[in-house]
């Protein structure tokens, strides 16, 4: 990405020689996030150029001499949960939440054709043959799911499987909630299943999401443009509301929903990145009503520990990652897909190298 808001580039960019502690991948597959979107659009942390893509997959070709964890041939989902892993979050289990993050994932250490310095996204940059990226990006796994699921692994199911499981904390018997349905929301949708949820209600304008959260395990889906989705979504739960709403859409208008059609004593939690806006309750209503809101990062996830938890469910068939991949696509058709998630037409589209 060159520059905000313009089509991205496909080009030969040269890495510098490898630090005592970076890894060379080749990628296999890429899924295309709705964060990558947001960057496109404007709401990055660095200016451009930025090598895009932060959800990938693939084989460790090429290691650093301080690298220990990984080695050549094996393969990697990539993370950009790069925990320093000795800082006070991480020490109390908390690395999603790390001090030393920042620093990372904002370095320079692509270089393009005319001498410009190029960022990867977020410390990865998967829209690429080829990543380099620290060792701490990286999880080894074991397993013979292709990359194309392996990719969805690295961001949009652990963010949404993890918001209910590790966030939310849903129980067995509880009524859900899932206001937007796309790549995350469908893995909340999944996640609110594998807790014993018994109504889980998917709510998207779109009848794709709609039908695919049906199939990965929604009871409901109910289409906001139809309707009010408060209305519909209690009269679904007996006129109180869920136990738990997830907010997926990252729009302000969905924010206000959820918490409303949250019933008393029960939990909303925001999910998405919302890049602009604000969101507010009223105090009284949410002391009386016992009402809790939940932030949730990259689903409270440790990723060591649960990478490996969501590759045995899916490898089981108790997780649908291969449902979620609505287009493959080649690296040149980069800018197709982004355009794809802006108009609302695919769950995951995954560049497959």
């Amino acid at each position: 990405m060159t520059e905000f808001n313009a089509p991205l580039c496909v080009e030969e960019i040269a890495a510098a020689p490898l630090s005592p502690r970076q890894v060379v991948v080749r990628i296999g597959a890429s899924g295309l996030c709705h964060s990558d979107l947001l960057f496109w659009q404007g709401y990055s942390p660095v200016e451009p150029p930025i090598v895009l893509g932060h959800e990938g997959a693939g084989v460790v070709e090429e290691v650093g001499p301080e690298v220990h964890d990984v080695a050549p041939g094996d393969r990697v989902v990539c993370t950009w949960m790069t925990a320093c892993g000795v800082c006070w979050f991480c020490r109390r289990g908390e690395s999603r939440l790390c001090e030393e993050l920042a620093d990372q994932r904002a370095e320079r250490r692509l270089e393009r054709g005319d001498g410009s310095a190029a960022v990867p996204m977020l410390g990865i940059g998967t829209f690429a043959d080829r990543a380099v990226v620290d060792e701490r990006s990286l999880v080894k796994v074991r397993t013979d799911l292709p990359d194309e699921q392996l990719a969805l692994i690295g961001c949009g199911v652990t963010t949404g499987v993890g918001a209910v499981l590790n966030t939310a904390a849903v129980c067995p018997g509880s009524s859900v909630a899932v206001l937007g349905c796309g790549g995350v929301g469908q893995s909340v949708v999944q996640g609110a299943r594998i807790a014993g949820a018994t109504r889980i209600v998917a709510v998207d304008t779109a009848p794709l999401k709609r039908e695919t959260a049906l199939a990965l395990g929604a009871t409901d889906a109910v289409d906001p443009g139809a309707g009010d989705p408060v209305q519909a979504v209690r009269e679904l739960t007996g006129g109180r509301g869920v136990d738990y709403a997830f907010e997926v859409a990252g729009v302000q208008a969905t924010l206000t929903a959820a918490y409303e059609l949250t019933r008393r004593g029960g939990t909303m939690v925001m999910v998405a990145i919302q890049p602009a806006g604000e969101f507010s309750w009223t105090p009284f209503d949410a002391v009386r009503n016992e009402k809790r809101v939940l932030g949730c990062w990259y689903g409270s996830a440790e990723v060591r520990r649960d990478f490996p938890r969501l590759i045995d469910l899916a490898a089981s068939g108790r997780l649908d990652v291969a449902t979620m991949v609505t287009r493959r696509i080649a690296l040149d058709d980069v800018n197709d897909g982004l355009a794809a998630i802006e108009r609302g037409e695919v769950i995951r589209s995954v560049i497959v190298n």
